[in-house]
């Protein structure tokens, strides 16, 4: 993806709060040289950051006539309001060695036993892996067929198959769930619900004879 910036010489509280103000959004590129201060149109920012490719790609910054490789690192929002009130930005090439948040795409999931047999709920606990690689092998996403999936099942991250070259960040120990395939809900509310055994019947105490009662 391209985009369009344009270098920024004010600085301070002030001077951002006055680009706002004029639809524009203060930033900053860093990495393979100094920092450079730019500012960005709002409206195309913002449209720009609902595409899942802006966050997980390599994307062409043109900035004074050039076009340089950068990725997008961090951005704020206004707590309420629609308003982009940040933007960072990387500079990158081919040899940058990255730890990058790559979106996850599920395919052939109804197609799965777990789905078409079992008509199980399949859940999609995260969305995204942390991966490490060169800039050059970064992928816009990774993914995942759960054509095999089964009830009961569950992938964890380190089942998943990555391309060559792309390494999973590991957070210490952690494994997590990536995607599991629950039963269906009525037989979990079966499974879960509790014996109820009925008591016994109370049995009438007899009554004395007319015999006794005499006595």
């Amino acid at each position: 993806m391209k985009f369009t910036a344009f270098e920024r010489t004010q600085q301070g509280t002030g001077a951002s709060r006055r680009l706002r103000a004029a639809a524009k959004v203060p930033g900053i590129v860093y990495g393979a040289g100094a920092p450079a201060m730019i500012e960005l149109d709002h409206n195309a920012l913002y449209l720009a950051l609902k595409k899942e490719a802006f966050h997980s790609s390599i994307l062409e910054m043109e900035l004074a006539g050039n076009v340089q490789k950068v990725l997008l690192r961090d951005y704020q929002m206004h707590p309420w309001k629609q308003l982009v009130l940040h933007a960072d930005f990387q500079r990158i090439d081919e040899t940058t060695r990255l730890h990058k948040k790559v979106p996850l795409h599920f395919v052939n999931e109804e197609n799965s036993a777990a789905v078409k047999t079992d008509k199980c709920l399949v859940s999609r606990v995260t969305t995204e892996i942390e991966v490490e690689c060169l800039a050059s092998q970064l992928p816009e996403n990774i993914t995942i067929d759960l054509g095999h999936l089964v009830k009961g099942q569950s992938i964890r991250a380190s089942e998943l198959k990555l391309p060559d070259g792309i390494k999973r960040v590991r957070h210490g120990q952690l494994d997590p769930v990536i995607v599991a395939a629950n039963p269906p809900k009525a037989e979990e509310e079966a499974a879960a619900a509790p014996t109820v055994v009925a008591p016994a019947a109370k049995t009438a105490p007899k009554k004395k004879d007319e015999k006794q009662n005499r006595k």
